[in-house]
């Protein structure tokens, strides 16, 4: 079984026991986020599943089928590029940190990092004492990566 495979069976789990299904074109859809190191948007993911499974699917049923993979918290909406990531932790029994995301502003790579829960709460803090209230813990960081960086220099 290849690292694919056996996070697309981790997160089939994953669905069972929370009382949901990872149906065949919704792995499809996991699966083309989870082998691309950058975020794709619904119509990538479009092309994608054609590419690789000769799968027609509407644009509708993709964001359908994203939704319900955020709501299962198996990917991630990067709300400024308007694309989606596999979650990182996907394989990972326990909770983790508040994600966040490190963005190429070059290559689009996405890496995503967590940070302490404390640090959302510094931040909700900050935003109260300025007047304004905290709608979304994730953060969405502008950078280059270690590829493109070695590129400028």
């Amino acid at each position: 079984m290849n690292h694919i495979d056996s996070i697309i069976q981790h997160a089939e789990q994953y669905c069972k026991a929370h009382g949901t299904r990872l149906t065949a074109k919704r792995k499809q859809v996991l699966a083309g986020l989870i082998q691309s190191n950058k975020a794709l948007s619904a119509y990538e993911l479009i092309d994608f599943c054609k590419k690789h499974y000769g799968e027609s699917i509407p644009a509708m049923s993709i964001y359908r089928i994203l939704e319900f993979l955020k709501d299962e918290h198996l990917v991630h909406k990067l709300n400024l590029a308007n694309k989606y990531v596999a979650c990182a932790h996907i394989s990972y029994d326990h909770t983790h940190g508040v994600p966040q995301f490190l963005i190429c502003g070059k290559c689009s790579k996405v890496k995503e990092i967590n940070i302490e829960p404390s640090i959302i709460a510094d931040l909700k803090v900050g935003a109260q004492e300025a007047g304004f209230t905290l709608v979304s813990s994730q953060l969405e960081i502008n950078c280059l990566c270690d590829d493109c960086s070695t590129q400028v220099a």
